[in-house]
């Protein structure tokens, strides 16, 4: 970090290994001065991030990092030596039988009162951190003609209507050229539908669709699935724009008639007005993308906190990132809160098991280039440091890819979702996050245009490199500047902050990124 002096950070008074914590890393011969490392001469350069051992290893021995082996020695290792990668072979995977179930108790939490944001209560009972209209689609041909439409809204319609945020076309890759009625393909109309239904888009439902795609919309969002504010729409299902339609002679005629389908969405949307509402109506996502070993020493432990507050609070905190979980798998099934949730864990979690398999991979294809840069040396370690941000909680439910979070279902969730960035956060979207927390370490821009995305920073030489995009420095943490219960604190009253309104980093630049479907079924 920004220290000059060298630093070394060791996660558990049993681990035998500890990551350097200065920028720069430290070179061969530096003589560690303090710490878990103190009196130790470094036999290598050592990037940040990366661990150093701390005793003797000889081959075979088990890495010790958060008290857990991270990975078998190939060789002997001698203390002060650079432990990497290429020196350690891979623990095996728990098996996901045996498992401790429902075994830990709950923490006795007093309940966390007083706590509000300013929001938009929807008729469901459902709370939107934005104010947005969402133009679904069903299939990715209408994309390009439905992105004119969006720009001319924006142009044209938005500056009458001041208080709607903005406009979000629902663009995806799916709805034709696909098995539609294979095994797997519930997951991405499922996904899509919740998606359409998320608390930031206020109960407003819009639909372009071509006309020939297997897609239909009628199987998307049927009779019932939506929220109706014109009686008109309970026998004609959502409001549809088909550009096949004989109506629509020529490009323009298509635009006019989103353009006009917009005005009453827009009119009741701008009706709307934020309004004060209790911590518990967050429903937070919180995801890691550009990991490195600092993500589980500062930023997840920090998140990991917060999430314990919104529990308490009475809100839901949903995490995910199957891969990134797997190897803790007897953490989560130990912290169910009953039996059932522990074997929905392990359902969700087999059947990723089984999807990786037909593709013929393992979790340790997770792992980046960037991790492996950042210190993170196979998927077992990166697990460690990405449960964290789960907090302590007893996991209340369990969700699967698509599914949508229903009203009584409070707490922590496990969402279960592949880690990448972008399904993750898609997936979230569906299951009805109203606003995301996403830590990094490497750095990445990465937005959701349908919810505010609080960014956090591991190392605070990316907070200072990064300053317009990382909205929060849990680097400050390894600095000795704040301690991880202040993070969380401080985390949590910036995501009330965020929820009612103050835009993010994302938010200010427009960056996002594109909705993803996770479909496992077969592409025709």
């Amino acid at each position: 970090m920004s220290t000059t002096q060298p630093l070394a950070i060791r996660m558990h008074p049993h681990d035998n290994v500890a990551i350097i914590a200065n920028d720069g890393g430290l070179p061969a011969g530096t003589v560690m001065p303090e710490g878990p490392a103190q009196g130790i001469t470094l036999r290598d350069k050592v990037p940040q991030g990366h661990k150093v051992a701390l005793t003797d290893i000889a081959a075979g021995a088990a890495v010790l990092r958060y008290n857990v082996p991270v990975g078998f020695a190939r060789e002997a290792i001698a203390a002060g030596s650079w432990v990497h990668e290429r020196l350690l072979d891979i623990p095996p995977a728990r098996e996901l039988q045996g498992l401790p179930m429902a075994t830990q108790p709950a923490p006795a939490w007093e309940p966390l009162e007083g706590y509000t944001f300013e929001g938009y209560v929807n008729a469901d009972g459902s709370v939107g951190t934005r104010n947005l209209l969402a133009i679904t689609t069903t299939v990715q041909c209408v994309a390009g003609v439905l992105k004119v439409a969006v720009e001319r809204i924006e142009r044209e319609l938005l500056p009458l209507y001041p208080n709607v945020d903005g406009v979000v076309g629902l663009e995806h890759t799916y709805g034709c050229g696909v098995a539609i009625d294979a095994p797997g393909a519930e997951i991405p109309i499922r996904t899509l539908r919740n998606i359409s239904l998320n608390p930031n888009f206020g109960g407003e439902v819009m639909v372009v669709s071509l006309g020939c795609e297997k897609l239909q919309p009628a199987r998307l969002l049927p009779p019932g699935s939506f929220p109706i504010h014109d009686a008109r729409l309970a026998d004609e299902g959502p409001d549809l724009v088909c550009l096949q339609d004989e109506a629509h002679v020529g490009f323009m005629s298509m635009i006019d008639d989103i353009v006009l389908r917009a005005r009453p969405h827009l009119e009741r949307l701008n009706a709307r007005r934020r309004q004060t509402v209790p911590a518990s109506a967050l429903v937070v996502g919180v995801q890691c993308g550009g990991s490195d070993a600092f993500s589980g020493v500062t930023a997840n432990p920090a998140v990991g906190y917060m999430a314990d507050l919104i529990v308490r609070a009475g809100g839901t905190v949903m995490f995910s990132e199957n891969t990134e979980v797997r190897d803790a798998v007897e953490q989560l099934t130990s912290r169910a809160a009953t039996p059932q949730v522990a074997q929905d864990i392990v359902r969700e979690l087999g059947w990723y098991d089984q999807y990786l398999d037909r593709g013929r991979v393992d979790r340790t294809a997770n792992t980046t280039p960037g991790n492996k840069a950042g210190g993170l040396s196979n998927i077992a370690e990166k697990a460690m440091g990405s449960i964290i941000k789960s907090g302590s909680g007893a996991i209340a439910s369990v969700l699967a890819p698509g599914e949508k979070l229903r009203a009584d279902q409070k707490g922590l969730v496990f969402a279960a979702t592949p880690a990448s960035d972008f399904i993750c956060g898609t997936l979230q979207l569906a299951a009805g996050m109203n606003v995301h927390v996403f830590t990094t370490g490497r750095g990445t821009p990465y937005g959701l245009q349908a919810c505010p995305v609080v960014k956090v920073a591991t190392r605070s030489d990316l907070a200072r490199r990064w300053h317009d995009l990382m909205d929060f420095n849990a680097g400050q943490i390894a600095d000795g500047e704040m301690t991880i219960e202040q993070a969380g604190w401080a985390l949590f009253e910036q995501l009330l902050a965020v929820a009612g309104g103050r835009k993010t980093w994302a938010e200010q630049w427009k960056l996002h990124n594109a909705l993803v479907l996770f479909n496992p079924a077969p592409i025709t």
